[in-house]
């Protein structure tokens, strides 16, 4: 019991600790064995202000530009080369995103031009397994990748649009990035060629910056770095790093928007970290004392004999305590040797594992011996204090009362329970107050932990007050709850230690329960439930034909319809290719547009007056994700669009059928109309508060019924002949199927397999609706309570059975049949464990009601300063429910004390063991 939490504990200090890098680490990982990287600033050759990190910039004249950040742009390529110092050695960086054909479809990645062979790349990448390469028809890849793309050291790849292919000589890890999938190749033998096979295609791609890893004599100093921005280059220094300058060397930090941020860690969230961590310690120890207690108790229960020949041979009161709390002490040292072994092995173990989860590998195995014994002195601490109330009550007992076996008078505290009730009462009203007045979760906090403790401190009178139901139950089942209340001594420390195990599971899953339905009534769905939506936003839709065959085979789809985009230029139209590019926008009449959406208007309304357009409908809108994402927020199509988003309206039909656009939106009604601009040229630059010009077209319009009050996020659906009679362009762009029922596993592997086969970069989305995440979170913390409750009910029907073994000999004695000893022991446990849990479970909403209180209140707050603030319409009113896990709290109830009732019977030998004269 008290090893296994330092296991723990010391398992997660090696870990954290063998996680944090060295300056050195951190440096070689983004630099390798370099001096310094070079890379542009992204204002062309202005002259630049960087923080010596290299993380903040800013241009030497306020008013500059940034400009094309393309390492396709000669010029910003030449001003990072321009500025590398004479006579360095340096190897250039390059990287750009491609689409890789795979069995399974298309990956996204990025491939690296970086010599990863050269001395000074040494570092960056970890190689794994086969070899950098060699050739301009080898790459390597990292291993997400290859697990990805399901391919192998010696595989061959090659990129959509791109008739070469490249072999994979070996395989490598980012340090720093384990999960991301990128490949390396010899700079100058994939990109370039790559870049210009899409041009031909129309296609491009995003480059970053080329940046250069550079070696200089002496290191790369401030005022090399102080030149290179002067050239508009950015440095990540080696020296500069390790040796920072001063913050009135650095330029950056004397413009009034570029000082360094002095306040990122205060005094006062530290010591709220202290104190969470200190709670949260006490606790801990409080949990394992009141496990380990019984225990220790159990112990000198079965050795009183023993004890009362120490005290028949001259020893006193103080021998006795010494004795116990001798074991109490070496019992914990013994736990902490143990528990930090263990918890060393167990990181050894599962590094690899935790590096992957991380995503990051370790800088190496880090040990703190300072805090590795001082977890081990806290193991010391708590044994010695979980021996404490043993030894004393041990202590208490007669010579001969210990050598009888009798167990003498006990008394009950009478201060105890006050001071219980006035903690109870205390944290009670800290928390309430934490809750609903101050706001702050560690109030909260601090006063559940002050009424959880006074609730420990009521256990004994708790205990009394169950003795009372005795009267209504059979036999074996009274006796038993007779005896736990007759020796609350050994029986409150085990209904503590399950009260406590369980009123932290039943707060988290509270909270957790309450955090699940927030976030399932925030779900925004894209489309009704078993409806899938197909996008191709790019390749002007040339896979669609042969993903809707697809579907349609593999999918029990009932229903299908076609939907198109306005557009007011080319389709796939992109500003990067440098081609001039349009959109398509709906006009809004004035008179329904919100207020608040004008900053120069709002900026002259009152808070009162905010506050009611906050209510008003033209400033009550929600944004939901369409399930076919278009500017406009126009699908066009027919009466089948309508039916696959759940939409059943007589009238809507008919008016698509006339050729009328039917809107959901009423706010872009205008005296029956729909007005759409048409912007042909989106490249010109428009003035604050002026609008994009171009000409607008009328489409005559149908308002859907009040009753439809769900159009996924959809504002219209116009028909193809409203379009074409306006005058306005549309490319295809997607699909919506409806289905009989929901598709199950094999189907949709089934159509993954055939959607891998076309290699489309196409968009196909099930709406299966929410999906919980927090089942198996509540299933573990019922096994963790579970697990606390049989183990401190056991501690408990032990101690029960060694006080109990005189009246269990008398029972046989008298003609009591074997079983009468099973079926006690059995609801022993099984009334520890029922006490404990139905304690527990009261106490463990107080937490997390108070906590959905505080995050209710914070989250108002907010709503109510941007309502206040008029940052526009769409802010909603908080929603934070509180729910109740009734079968989490169903399962602690019934199924816990049943189970510790049923095990406790089954391992418990009915004959008891024969027995010197002197023990019966």
């Amino acid at each position: 019991m008290i090893a296994l939490p330092i296991v723990g504990v010391s398992a997660a200090d090696i870990t954290i600790r063998s996680s944090q890098l060295s300056p050195q680490q951190k440096i070689t990982r983004q630099i390798g064995a370099a001096d310094a990287r070079l890379s542009s600033s992204g204002y062309g050759s202005q002259p630049v202000y960087q923080s010596p990190d290299g993380q903040s910039v800013n241009p030497v004249k306020s008013n500059a530009d940034q400009a094309d950040s393309q390492s396709g742009n000669a010029k910003v390529d030449a001003a990072t080369a321009a500025a590398l110092p004479a006579g360095a050695h340096s190897i250039t960086d390059d990287q750009a995103y491609v689409r890789f054909k795979t069995k399974y479809g298309l990956l996204d990645a990025p491939v690296r031009e970086l010599k990863a062979a050269d001395p000074l790349a040494a570092g960056i990448m970890d190689l794994t397994k086969g070899r950098y390469p060699a050739a301009p028809g080898e790459v390597m890849a990292t291993n997400e990748f290859l697990r990805n793309a399901d391919l192998h050291v010696g595989s061959r790849v090659q990129a959509r649009d791109f008739d070469r292919d490249y072999v994979i000589v070996g395989a490598y890890d980012l340090p720093n990035e384990l999960k991301t999938a990128q490949l390396n190749a010899l700079p100058g033998t994939f990109l370039a060629a790559y870049t210009e096979a899409l041009k031909r295609t129309g296609g491009h791609t995003y480059q970053e910056p080329l940046s250069y890893l550079v070696a200089v004599p002496g290191g790369f100093s401030w005022d090399m770095v102080k030149q290179a921005n002067a050239k508009g280059v950015t440095v990540t220094s080696r020296a500069v790093l390790l040796h920072p300058p001063a913050d009135a060397d650095v330029p950056l930090y004397q413009t009034p928007d570029g000082r360094p941020n002095k306040y990122g860690s205060s005094s006062a969230e530290r010591a709220a970290a202290l104190a969470a961590a200190a709670t949260v310690v006490g606790l801990a120890m409080l949990e394992i004392c009141l496990l380990a207690g019984p225990a220790f108790a159990v112990g000198a229960r079965r050795s009183r004999r023993q004890l009362g020949l120490v005290g028949a041979n001259g020893g006193d009161r103080r021998h006795i305590r010494a004795v116990v709390l001798s074991g109490g002490l070496v019992i914990g040292a013994v736990a902490a040797v143990i528990g930090t072994v263990l918890g060393l092995l167990l990181t050894v173990v599962l590094r690899g594992t935790l590096e992957n989860y991380v995503g990051k590998r370790f800088g190496g195995l880090t040990l703190r011996p300072a805090e590795l014994v001082g977890i081990a002195a806290l193991a010391v601490l708590t044994g010695l204090l979980a021996a404490i109330a043993p030894a004393f009550t041990a202590s208490r007992q007669s010579v001969l009362a210990s050598l009888t076996g009798r167990r003498g008078i006990r008394r009950a505290n009478r201060v105890l329970p006050i001071v219980g009730l006035a903690a109870v009462l205390l944290g009670s009203g800290i928390a309430v107050f934490g809750a609903l007045g101050t706001g702050t979760t560690l109030s909260v906090g601090i006063g559940s932990g002050v009424a959880e403790l006074g609730v420990v401190a009521l256990t004994p009178t708790l205990v009394g007050m169950f003795g009372r139901l005795g009267r209504w139950l059979p036999l074996s089942p009274r006796l038993a709850l007779r005896d736990a209340v007759r020796n609350r001594g050994r029986t409150a420390p085990a209904v503590a230690a399950v009260l406590a195990a369980v009123a932290g599971t039943v707060a988290v899953a509270t909270y957790a329960a309450s955090s699940d339905r927030e976030s399932r009534d925030a779900y925004q769905a894209r489309s009704p439930m078993g409806v899938v939506s197909v996008t191709a936003y790019s390749d002007q839709g040339r896979d669609l034909g042969a993903i809707r065959a697809a579907i349609e085979k593999d999918y029990p789809v009932s229903g299908r319809a076609d939907v198109s985009d306005l557009i007011a230029g080319k389709p796939n139209c992109d500003t990067d290719t440098g081609a001039v590019c349009g959109d398509v926008e709906l006009q809004m009449p004035k008179a329904n547009r919100c207020p608040l959406d004008d900053s120069a208007a709002s900026d002259k309304l009152s808070v009162a007056q905010r506050r009611d357009l906050s209510r008003d409908w033209r400033c009550t809108r929600v944004n939901i994700p369409p399930p076919i994402s278009v500017g406009s927020g126009v699908l066009v199509g027919g009466p089948a669009v309508l039916h696959a988003l759940g939409i059943r309206d007589g009238d809507a039909e008919q008016a698509l059928a006339r050729g009328e656009t039917v809107v959901f939106n009423k706010a872009y009604v205008d005296n029956g109309s729909l007005k759409v601009k048409i912007v042909t040229d989106n490249s010109k630059p428009v003035a604050d508060g002026a609008e994009a010009v171009g000409p607008v077209k009328t489409v005559p319009v149908h308002l859907a019924a009040e009753t439809v009050t769900q159009a996924y996020g959809v504002t219209a659906v116009m028909p193809a002949k409203a379009a074409a009679a306006a005058h306005i362009n549309t490319t295809p762009i997607g699909s919506l199927f409806t289905t009989t029922r929901m598709p199950d596993s094999h189907e949709r592997q089934a159509l993954t397999g055939d959607l891998a086969k076309i290699a489309s970069d196409a968009e196909v989305y099930l709406e299966r609706g929410y999906t919980t995440q927090n089942n198996l979170v509540l299933l573990a913390l019922s096994i963790f309570a579970g697990l606390v409750t049989v183990g401190a009910a056991g501690i408990a029907t032990g101690l029960a059975q060694a006080d109990a073994e005189p009246d269990l000999k008398t029972l046989a004695a008298i003609g009591a049949p074997p079983r009468v000893r099973r079926a006690l022991s059995g609801f022993q446990c099984g009334a520890v464990a029922a006490m404990g849990v139905l304690l527990g479970s009261a106490a463990g909403i107080l937490p997390a009601v108070g906590l959905r209180h505080t995050e209710r209140r914070q989250e108002m707050k907010y709503y109510q300063q941007s309502v206040d603030s008029g940052f526009g319409a769409g802010p909603m009113l908080p929603h934070v429910p509180i729910v109740v896990p009734w079968g989490t709290l169903a399962a602690l109830l019934v199924a816990v004390p049943l189970g510790a009732t049923l095990l406790a019977a089954l391992v418990t030998r009915s004959r008891s063991q024969l027995a010197r004269r002197a023990e019966a």
